[in-house]
């Protein structure tokens, strides 16, 4: 019987040739992983070089990467046979964030949420360990409202557990009542570029992880990210020794920026930290 994946070492490709790829996990001062990823895991031509042969995109992005954000969930929901298969095409120790579908935040904005929250979770435990935060995005006309967050996350946290991050785009998600309301519900708030607010571009709410969303500036969704910046954000990202889970995913995806970008910063880190370790299976999830 074929090992799957999440069995067998990534380095080797079918043949036994190295592949060329630099597998070692990422680390913060802290010791713990630090999550790189795109929105998606398609590789672009232009990248293909960087990875080895063989196998799916997302076979083959997570040979590098340990994580990547599944948006696609965001406007139609997948079955969890769909979101299983996805789970045994990746090693040991990936993880996929997860986007909450726009019918409860943009359609109904938070409210009636319990049936297609229930719905949506019944789908994504197909992840099972591979599960990482859930992502709810609020739409930029959306402001806060104590008694309909409120009201959403109870029904969040009675079906659900894990890690959640909200990324807020209205300016009164900035203030004290609703970062003390998300501390209070174990909600990190979104650290994105380019700040939808004063203040949205650092990590908010529950300190416990840290959430960055790049989507390209000064061209949303298309521009690459220039070296000195990715400089910067590696040592942003070592600085957040508070936060048990650190994730950073680029989703200026449209020009094949987000991929390069992820690549950048994976190798700035690791050359920051030349005591990475290699990948060590079950030892090192």
């Amino acid at each position: 019987m074929t090992a799957s994946p999440r069995e067998r070492s990534s380095g080797p490709d079918a043949t036994g040739n190295r592949t060329g790829v630099d597998d070692r996990p990422v680390h913060g001062r802290s010791g713990r992983r630090i999550h790189i990823g795109t929105a998606g895991w398609s590789i672009p031509r232009a990248s293909a070089f960087r990875f080895g042969a063989g196998g799916t995109h997302l076979q083959r992005y997570a040979r590098t990467f340990n994580s990547a954000e599944i948006n696609s969930s965001f406007y139609r929901g997948h079955a969890e046979s769909t979101y299983a298969k996805w789970a045994e095409s990746v090693p040991a120790g990936f993880r996929f964030a997860v986007k909450v579908p726009r019918t409860i935040t943009h359609d109904q904005k938070l409210r009636r949420a319990r049936a297609p929250f229930s719905r949506f979770l019944e789908q994504v435990a197909g992840l099972r360990d591979c599960r990482g935060p859930l992502l709810v995005q609020l739409p930029p006309s959306l402001s806060f409202e104590t008694r309909v967050a409120r009201t959403f996350l109870d029904i969040v946290r009675s079906g659900y557990d894990g890690a959640v991050v909200c990324e807020p785009r209205h300016p009164t998600w900035f203030d004290t009542r609703a970062d003390d309301l998300l501390t209070r519900y174990a909600i990190g708030r979104v650290a994105a570029d380019p700040p939808p607010a004063r203040g949205g571009d650092v990590p908010g709410g529950w300190s416990g992880i840290a959430y960055f969303r790049l989507h390209g500036s000064p061209r949303k969704y298309w521009s690459r990210y220039e070296t000195a910046y990715i400089e910067s954000l590696a040592e942003t990202l070592t600085r957040q020794s508070s936060a048990a889970e650190v994730w950073c995913i680029f989703d200026n995806t449209a020009s094949g920026a987000a991929l390069e970008n992820a690549w950048d910063l994976r190798q700035r880190l690791l050359e920051g930290n030349p005591n990475a370790s290699r990948w060590k299976g079950a030892g090192d999830r």
